[in-house]
């Protein structure tokens, strides 16, 4: 199977990641739009129409399906980019909001999502858990996150004090959604923030359960996944974030 990812920058070769480690796929052509990054403080209208210039350049290649591991074109422009595709797109909310029900996490126990301005404005995370009974939601909008990972900072004081004009206030969580695609490459640091309390979902791992059960999958062992990484702008940056994140890049 051979698929695609859409990002608005680096943040979903945090899903690539676990794509590649599923080895599920034979090739993943990879496409961050890093000249417009971040997507989270656009309008609807633009983020639709940098999604749709997007499934664009995806029509370039031979893909089985598209995943949109933005969580803010997952929130806005999921649903006029498949009227538009010939192929299957899927995002990274309703996965993330599946992988809340496969986890051990009762109805009260409290859930941090963190996202961006877009995504938390969407209530597509909070509505969709409230829907199925989950009661002691927090969302707050983390979007400063997004540059410090585009820039290649996981972690160090400049993060430390951003996670503290955040969550000064915030009580340890149960659970944390991580609600861009940016956030898991600073997992470690949020964790260690929370004194590794918090059980991360994470849209990579959560979206290779989705397409599990979406898909007669099987593992190919007998070769490494092959990925192809596109930008629209710093080509070069994007895969020094994938060499140092992923260890390879092809």
């Amino acid at each position: 199977m051979k698929i695609g990812v859409f990002d608005s920058g680096a943040g979903g070769l945090s899903v690539v990641k676990s794509l590649i480690k599923s080895k599920f796929f034979n090739e993943i052509i990879y496409y961050g739009d890093t000249a417009r990054v971040p997507y989270g403080i656009k309008d609807k209208n633009t983020i639709i129409r940098y999604s749709l210039e997007a499934l664009e350049f995806f029509n370039n290649f031979d893909i089985d399906l598209l995943i949109t591991a933005c969580n803010t074109v997952s929130a806005y422009a999921l649903e006029e980019m498949n009227k538009q595709s010939k192929y299957p797109i899927f995002g990274v909310i309703d996965s993330g909001v599946m992988a809340v029900e496969n986890r051990n996490i009762s109805k009260d126990d409290p859930i941090l999502i963190i996202a961006t301005r877009a995504t938390i404005n969407s209530n597509r995370y909070q509505n969709a858990l409230s829907n199925l009974g989950y009661s002691n939601i927090t969302a707050i909008q983390t979007g400063l996150f997004v540059p410090m990972v585009e820039e290649g900072i996981f972690d160090g004081e400049i993060l430390n004090a951003t996670m503290r004009h955040y969550f000064s206030s915030i009580a340890t969580p149960k659970a944390m959604i991580l609600g861009c695609t940016h956030f898991p490459l600073i997992s470690n640091s949020l964790q260690n923030y929370f004194d590794k309390k918090p059980i991360l979902i994470h849209s990579g791992e959560a979206i290779v359960e989705y397409l599990k059960q979406r898909y007669e999958l099987n593992r190919i062992e007998n070769q490494d996944t092959k990925l192809k990484i596109f930008a629209s702008d710093n080509v070069g940056g994007l895969r020094k974030i994938a060499d140092k994140w992923l260890g390879y890049t092809q």
